[in-house]
């Protein structure tokens, strides 16, 4: 999830196979956005929790990975990768690739590395998760499907994932939507104690660097379970059914799920090294580098993560044009819970 530097510091400034259709029930989380740019087309409101799958999944070979994705729209529209986080799965944008899609835009929503049915090439390869490798295997699953460049939207390892490959290869990204704003990890400051309120909501981190966190991650049920609760805190005006969490949770059963998660967040917190393949990447990002496409950042309103204010602590990353927008009443995951706030978004970047 989110950067903890990034939000210690607000804190401190004042506070192949195919998808199987499941019902949903439609929730009414409600969201607001900021007055959009002359001439931007408003996209048609959808109730969150109107779709409740894709029609199918795909598989593509791209790089170390057969990622599995949804498609969604034209297949010669412009392009939008749309990038989940955790812990989470392509559902998140189950309402919003159909907005898009009727749009004209071309919608891709890959499963990240270790999620659904993405499955490593060779059972040799070390099943790591750098922010670097993420950002990479995105770059792969585009020259794999022919895609030069595209709007790069999501939200928590999506957002992380989109700001990188921002900062790193621009002339790949058309344009931007950052939900919690820049996210690149700066592992320096990750070895830095953060204020009392903000180590609390990052529990599960501690838990992941534990011997008995690491059980209960190896342990398909007890992880599943943990990462219902995850949700319950996180979006705390998310009424989800059964059936909602159910069909996310699937993509948490992949044989590398555990190995994936708690690579990546003892990996942040500095309690193992990276590939050395990445670490001339990582050293780039180590420098928090700017972003100069166009971008929309979002800020989650009810997101125990997300830096009080207007998103002021992390502008100065962003160099090109730029808009931000607060979602009210909205929590963590906030594509499938404001799924036309997140459209709209997309749109309006693309535009700016």
């Amino acid at each position: 999830m989110i950067n903890r530097r990034t939000f210690s510091k607000a804190l401190g400034l004042g506070t192949g196979a195919a998808a199987v259709p499941l019902s949903g029930l439609r929730t009414t989380a409600s969201a607001t956005t900021a007055a959009h740019q002359p001439g931007g087309a408003s996209v048609a409101a959808v109730t969150p929790g109107t779709h409740t799958g894709f029609q199918t999944v795909k598989q593509v070979k791209a790089g170390l990975l057969d990622v599995g994705y949804a498609e969604a729209g034209p297949a010669h529209g412009p392009v939008v990768i749309c990038l989940h986080g955790w812990p989470y799965d392509i559902h998140s944008y189950v309402d919003v690739a159909p907005i898009l899609a009727d749009l004209g835009y071309r919608v891709i929503v890959p499963h990240l590395r270790g999620h659904g049915s993405t499955r490593f090439l060779s059972g040799h390869t070390p099943r790591t998760a750098e922010q670097s490798a993420i950002a990479l295997d995105v770059l792969a699953l585009m020259d794999a499907l022919k895609i030069d460049k595209a709007v790069l939207a999501g939200f928590d390892w999506g957002s992380r994932t989109a700001d990188i490959i921002s900062a790193l290869w621009p002339e790949r990204v058309k344009a931007l939507v950052s939900t919690g704003g820049y996210l690149i990890t700066q592992r320096s400051t990750q070895l830095e104690p953060a204020l009392p309120a903000v180590e609390h909501n990052w529990w599960y981190q501690w838990y992941f660097a534990t011997e008995r966190g690491k059980k209960a991650m190896e342990d398909e049920k007890k992880r599943i379970a943990l990462c219902r609760y995850v949700w319950t805190l996180v979006s705390p005006n998310w009424d989800f059914d059964d059936a909602t969490y159910e069909r996310t949770a699937e993509a948490f059963k992949n044989p590398d799920y555990a190995a994936i998660v708690l690579y990546n967040y003892r990996w942040r917190i500095g309690l193992i090294e990276g590939e050395h393949r990445y670490d001339r990447y990582e050293k780039l990002l180590a420098a928090q580098p700017s972003i100069g496409v166009p971008t929309v950042t979002l800020d989650a309103a009810l997101d125990p993560f997300t830096p009080a204010g207007d998103g002021s602590t992390y502008r100065g990353h962003f160099t090109g044009p730029y808009e931000h927008r607060t979602i009210a009443d909205i929590g963590h995951n906030l594509p499938q819970e404001a799924p036309t706030a997140f459209a709209q978004a997309v749109v309006d970047a693309d535009r700016l």
